[in-house]
């Protein structure tokens, strides 16, 4: 059957008998050249109106993801590192052994760029770890590596990008080194997941009231959490994916700071990629840093941002790259989502996914936010159960992925209740298949998200500052932070020893239910939502951290 492009007028419609049949009919009936490899399929923009094909000397960027060597090794290796009770557990590569056992060999990433510069690249660049290679080209140069045209689309929410309008292809000599080439749509790309709530307040102070719903200043998590002595992350360092030009959110740190009596932490952005003066993040930005902090207990080592130049796959994929590459950061937020379906499309699920295990074999931790659209990120014309699809990077089997809850305390700010939030993501993945370590505790065979959950209810967010205000944000663009806050307070107790820590959260909260909150009550919205019930579910996952219960038991739980 045809895939309808939505919303084309006539105009779109003339376009549309002009389109080749493979960006009407799919991939399925494109056949690789004899002599190259199919590498990702044609795009089907939904409500997009093509306006034209890119001219050949149109500039395009693109980052080509590379294979790592021995996987079966390497997934070995990591499965027992990360598996508590492993007599390998916790010991943790080096960038260096990395690189010298699973990397790319430098002969590998050298043909990969050798191929572009024939193609007409230039600024081809191999990152350190030999996992992507970058280069700058043009709409010409695409057809000449990778034998695909591309046009530019505009969407129905205003928005414009470029699509492939042909299956992308290697030479067959790249065979076994390519694994995804991306920057060749900009159509889906990820989106922040910061939530205003509509009433907004008047002072930058924590007041508590229960049941009532009210905002928090970050301060007052800690308590909310039951920190208790949990010795702040001093010795611990953060990283934080960010986009576009941060001079306003680390302005507004310092006013945090400076309002909360909380030392100036050392503050540091690396840049990946061309700079932006994009402003648009700044309250997802300001969210992620201030909540983080007030988290850590006022003190890190360091907060890092690794700063790109736009949400586009591509960039972002650089992104994690970087944070990985420089393996400073032992915790590293993202508070960003992005349909599973489309991520998988264009090879970021499979590139990302590396990336990420890399992370882990190196002893660093990536906490995603699940999403705000309950139990459908996707956009789908009729939202029921049996098409639902989730919000990624939270699926990836190698993140924490944090949902979110409507959070009450008492009046002494201390914790009281917690419901599902009706916008946190929750559900099966329909692209990641269930890790090991879900085993019997998530019902099907896909991976299940969240992990576990924190406050994210606009109605119950943080009062945070922007521009020098008070403004109060939720979202699981809050909830991931928190737990990045908390489980650096872990690492640094725990001489930033600890690995990824999904396995063992699955293995022992099971067993220990002192060491959350298990929230039984609500559901994530939408049409056959999740409802939250005792134990895991996917709504909040194991529901939220109490943080000093957590922390006593993994200290005195070798393997943990």
């Amino acid at each position: 059957m045809q895939k309808k492009i939505e919303g084309l007028g006539k105009r779109g419609l003339r376009w549309q008998q002009m389109l080749p049949l493979t960006l009407l009919f799919g991939a399925a009936t494109v056949q690789a050249t004899p002599g190259w490899l199919t590498k990702a399929s044609v795009p089907s923009p939904q409500n997009a109106t093509l306006r034209n094909t890119l001219a050949a000397g149109e500039p395009v960027q693109v980052t080509v993801s590379l294979l790592v060597r021995n996987k079966s090794e390497l997934d070995g290796f990591v499965s027992e590192l990360i598996r508590p009770g492993s007599p390998a557990y916790g010991r943790a590569l080096s960038s260096a052994q990395f690189l010298n056992r699973y990397a790319p060999t430098d002969a590998q990433a050298q043909a990969v760029a050798s191929h572009l510069r024939s193609a007409g690249f230039s600024n081809v660049q191999i990152a350190p770890n030999r996992l992507l290679v970058t280069a700058d080209g043009s709409a010409g140069s695409v057809r000449n590596a990778f034998r695909t045209a591309l046009a530019r689309f505009d969407l129905s929410d205003g928005r414009s990008g470029i699509a492939n309008t042909d299956a992308v292809e290697v030479p067959q000599a790249l065979d076994g080194i390519v694994q995804a080439v991306l920057g060749l749509q900009t159509l889906e790309q990820f989106h922040t997941l910061a939530v205003r709530a509509e009433a907004q307040p008047a002072p930058l102070v924590g007041t508590f009231a229960t049941p009532a719903a009210k905002g928090f200043n970050p301060t007052a998590f800690p308590l909310a959490y039951g920190v208790g002595s949990t010795p702040n992350a001093a010795s611990t360092t953060v990283g934080i994916i960010a986009e576009g030009s941060l001079t306003q959110t680390v302005t507004d740190l310092r006013t945090f700071e400076t309002a909360n009596a909380l030392p100036a932490i050392p503050v540091s952005i690396v840049q990946v990629g061309a700079s932006s003066t994009d402003t648009s993040g700044v309250d997802e930005w300001n969210l992620d840093s201030q909540d983080i902090q007030a988290m850590a207990g006022g003190s890190l080592a360091s907060m890092i941002f690794y700063d790109t130049t736009s949400l586009s796959n591509a960039n972002i994929t650089a992104a994690y790259n970087k944070a990985v590459v420089d393996n400073v950061a032992k915790v590293i937020n993202v508070s960003l989502g992005e349909c599973e379906t489309s991520a998988q499309g264009d090879g970021t699920v499979a590139a990302d996914d590396q990336i990420f295990q890399t992370a882990v074999a190196q002893g660093q931790t990536f906490s995603v936010s699940t999403g705000d659209s309950g139990s459908h990120e996707c956009s789908v014309l009729l939202k029921t159960r049996s098409n639902a699809k989730q919000s990624y990077p939270a699926t990836s089997p190698y993140v924490v992925a944090v949902g979110g809850t409507s959070l009450y305390t008492n009046t002494d700010g201390s914790y009281n209740s917690e419901t599902a939030w009706s916008g946190g993501g929750g559900g099966p993945s329909v692209v990641e298949s269930k890790p090991s370590y879900q085993g019997s505790i998530v019902s099907g065979s896909m991976r299940g998200v969240p992990d576990i959950s924190l406050d994210a209810d606009p109605n119950t967010g943080a009062i945070i500052t922007v521009k020098g205000k008070p403004v109060q944000v939720g979202g699981t663009s809050l909830s991931s932070p928190l737990f990045v806050g908390l489980f650096a307070r872990l690492q640094s107790a725990n001489g930033n020893a600890l690995v990824f820590p999904n396995p063992a959260f699955y293995q022992y909260i099971p067993s220990h239910a002192n060491l959350v909150h298990d929230v039984t009550s609500g559901s994530n919205g939408g049409i056959n939502p999740y409802t939250a019930a005792a134990g895991w579910d996917f709504t909040t996952g194991f529901g939220s951290p109490i943080v000093a219960n957590l922390a006593s038991f993994v200290a005195s739980t070798p393997g943990f």
